[in-house]
């Protein structure tokens, strides 16, 4: 998928998306990342879906977002309630969706002036370390 460009003060855009990579700033990244409007991080997880755990979560509150985006690859999947407790007690949203739909999201909320991490898995990450 290819999102339309927009040029803003942000620091980091989302380009397009595919189930292979994310870009970012006309840049291919084709590992799990999070990115922020002032930060990005390609050192965040390794492995299948059910090894994302309370530890590897944590690291998306280093980018101090007041919304979390958890793009879950192609498929719509659902971080465990405990762990979102966890976001909702530092007074952190979390919304888990598509990694098409999260880099969407991310675009328009930063274009508002959110503070919003996007955490983003790839499927062709998630079925290489299942």
């Amino acid at each position: 998928m290819k999102l339309h460009l927009h040029t803003s003060e942000q620091q980091y855009q989302i380009n397009g998306v595919d189930s292979n990579a994310v870009i970012i700033n006309r840049q291919r990244y084709a590992q799990p990342v999070i990115v922020s409007e002032q930060a990005l991080s390609t050192d965040w997880f390794q492995g299948p879906w059910a090894t994302l755990d309370a530890q590897r979560l944590a690291a998306i509150l280093d980018f101090s977002p007041e919304v979390v985006l958890l793009g879950t690859g192609d498929k719509q999947r659902f971080i465990h309630p405990r762990h979102t407790q966890a976001f909702l007690a530092a007074n952190i949203a979390v919304e888990c969706m598509t990694t098409a739909a999260a880099c969407r999201t991310f675009n328009i909320l930063t274009a508002e002036g959110r503070k919003v991490a996007a955490a983003l898995l790839l499927e062709s990450h998630l079925a290489e370390s299942a």
